[in-house]
Order: structure tokens, then C-alpha cells, then sequence
């Protein structure tokens, strides 16, 4: 005899919908998937549609790769941000990180991810190549790599490291204040700034 089914088929779709996404385990997307069901139909409307409208609207910056509604982010065109520091980070919510601290006024390169041969991340998996394309230009004489400090974000800071340095670039790590293992989406704006102060050149 086959076991019923306790929850329908579109509960257990959306269950699994958010279980896939970042952080969310299984309770947690159970909680998430009740909480739709009691929520009104027309707050249940509005999330969709923007979820929706974010997918239509949001792309990546044509220059640093940053997540923008034009072409050119806001932090690239804005002329009273210094072009010769340029700080790599690994995501856009990295470079918000930072941004936060208020201790940073140069420009960014976003790499989309990391190193990671387990995961099958090499270089030209991430935005390596255009970033050898944005420092030919010349105009960035001092980069900051502001990789997560875990064995990805470590190895890609090593790898971008042997990279630039004979570029003849003046290459720094942050280091001060960010523990080991730590992802700087969790790190607070206190912690970065000392970060940043306390970088150390590669």
C-alpha cells in the first residue's frame, strides 16, 4: 500500500524552490513556504512581481560587473571616485560591504565568484580576463583584493597576486580585523574599515 502524500504537490514545488537557494535549509523553507500560505494573496502578488522585476530589470555593470539597472553602475560613473585604487571583491553584496564603511573611494572590479577546482571554478570561470583588461589601460597603479578570507577566496588572492605583480602594480590584502574561514557578508562595517586600514601589500 503506497503512502498518501501529507502535502501537496505546489507546497512541496515551493519547499524545494527555496531550499535551493542560499542559507535556506529545509526548515527554514518550510517556514518560509507556511508563511506564504498566511499571508494575503495581494503581499504574496507583490513579492513575486518583484522578484520578477528585479530578474527583468538588474544587470551587471559593463565595467566593473557590479549589479546595476544601467549599463554603467553608479559607482563607475560617479568622476569624484578615484580610478587609480581599484578594490576586487568576489560578489556585489562584498563591494556593498565596503561601501558601507565609508573608508573607500576608489573603484571596483566584481570577480562573480572564486577559485574553487573542487566546484570546477577556474579562471575563466570568473571575471579574471576582464579585469587584465581594465588594468591595461593604465590608469589603476594600486589594487586591494578583498577576496572572502576562506580557502577559495585565499587561493584566488594568491593566484590574482602572481597575476598583477609583475604588471609592476602595487598589490595589497586585506587582512586586520577579518578573522580566518569568515565570509564579509557577516563582517560589520567597523571590521572592514579596520580591514582596509590595515592592508597589507601581497
Amino acid at each position: 500500500m503506497s503512502k498518501k502524500r501529507l502535502e501537496s504537490k505546489s507546497i512541496e514545488t515551493l519547499k524545494k524552490e527555496f531550499n535551493r537557494l542560499p542559507g535556506i535549509g529545509p526548515k527554514t523553507a518550510q517556514r518560509l513556504t507556511y508563511h506564504i500560505i498566511k499571508i494575503p494573496q495581494e503581499e504574496a502578488k507583490r513579492l513575486a512581481e518583484a522578484i520578477v522585476i528585479v530578474k527583468e530589470k538588474v544587470r551587471y555593470c559593463k565595467i566593473c560587473y557590479n549589479i546595476s539597472e544601467e549599463e554603467i553602475c553608479a559607482i563607475c560613473s560617479d568622476e569624484n571616485r578615484d580610478e587609480s585604487i581599484l578594490c576586487i571583491v568576489q560578489e556585489p553584496n562584498n563591494l556593498f560591504t565596503i561601501e558601507n564603511t565609508h573608508e573607500f573611494n576608489g573603484s571596483y572590479h566584481v570577480l562573480l565568484g572564486a577559485l574553487s577546482p573542487l566546484l570546477g571554478m577556474g579562471p575563466d570561470d570568473i571575471k579574471i580576463k576582464e579585469l587584465l583588461v581594465r588594468i591595461q589601460e593604465g590608469k589603476i597603479k594600486e589594487v586591494i583584493i578583498a577576496t572572502n578570507p576562506n580557502i577559495e577566496g585565499e587561493a584566488t588572492a594568491a593566484y590574482l597576486t602572481k597575476l598583477l605583480k609583475p604588471l609592476g602594480i602595487k598589490v595589497f590584502r586585506i587582512a586586520f580585523g577579518v578573522p580566518v574561514g569568515a565570509d564579509l557578508d557577516y563582517v560589520d562595517e567597523a571590521t572592514m574599515a579596520r580591514a582596509l586600514e590595515g592592508r597589507r601589500e601581497s
